[in-house]
């Protein structure tokens, strides 16, 4: 009989210890850490969060020739960081046309004024999407509002961590905590490519229901935001507005023909070449940019 009392008591030990470890982070301590910064990184394999002190980013005012989908994004922002209701947001579209930096840029905006709530901004991998739920059960009831950033979102054949997306963004027990929001870029409207959906259709027995589960991920975005290929004249506008920015003191004539010539051997016109130009044109002249 105490032989069987003493293994009990071990049991019951055993069990308390599995309890503890299995027991959700502290929520003073979650808190704590989120003090550290307003940027981090998402330590997927560690469950742990990065603080980021600088972060690279441009002024919101430089971005050019993306008015509207910058005033949508910022509005929704704003409500965000209110505390009002708002949008995750997919951003979607041309390469280098500023959707990673206008997040970047909206945020520090929204961060340097007065009259809202503190916003992070929480950026994590492709890779670690499956960890979501443990980031989201880690800063869900801080009094922050939290901004989940994930760049050059997609999925190719075989991935399955959209799962775990799609149950933080719309349904499942626990869902989305009220201070959290998700933004994405990615270079594909429906988040995987069009073949792959051609392929899964061809080869279903209901083609309809292939993809279904796939692209209908895109559909937990309330906000779509398409950036796509700007034309010359829009081009030349952020070349300008770039040099304006850092006072390069070039001439109409010259920053034009510079960045007419530049476009033409990249065979590409978009925020990302304007500002390669840029930093050129700044090298040239001895300036850092």
């Amino acid at each position: 009989m105490v032989k069987t009392k003493e293994y009990l008591g071990r049991i019951a030990t055993a069990l308390e210890a599995i309890a503890a470890s299995m027991a959700p982070a502290n929520d003073g301590a979650d808190a704590l850490e989120l003090e550290a910064a307003d940027a981090f990184h998402w330590q997927g394999e560690s469950n742990s969060l990065l603080a980021v002190p600088h972060v690279s980013r441009v002024p919101l005012q430089m971005l050019r020739g993306i008015d509207h989908v910058r005033n949508e994004l910022l509005k929704n922002t704003e409500q965000f960081a209110r505390g009002h209701g708002a949008n995750n947001a997919l951003l979607w579209g041309a390469r280098g046309m500023g959707k990673s930096s206008l997040v970047k840029a909206i945020h520090a905006d929204i961060a340097g004024r007065e009259g809202f709530r503190r916003l992070v901004l929480i950026e994590i991998a492709r890779e670690d999407l499956e960890t979501l739920p443990q980031l989201m059960r880690k800063i869900a009831g801080t009094d922050a509002r939290i901004i989940i950033f994930c760049d050059d979102l997609s999925f190719d054949q075989g991935e399955t961590s959209y799962k775990s997306l799609k149950t933080i963004l719309d349904g499942g027990l626990e869902g989305r905590p009220d201070n959290v929001l998700f933004y994405a870029t990615s270079n594909r409207r429906h988040l995987m490519p069009r073949d792959m959906i051609e392929n899964e259709r061809s080869t279903a027995i209901n083609p309809s229901e292939a993809v279904e589960e796939k692209v209908s991920l895109s559909d937990r975005f309330g906000l779509w935001l398409g950036f796509h290929i700007s034309d010359q004249d829009t081009y030349l506008a952020m070349v300008r507005g770039y040099a304006d920015f850092y006072d390069l003191g070039l001439s109409e004539e010259t920053l034009r023909a510079r960045a007419i010539e530049w476009a033409a051997t990249r065979g590409a016109r978009s925020g990302r070449v304007a500002m390669q130009l840029i930093r050129t044109l700044a090298g040239e002249q001895g300036k850092a940019v």
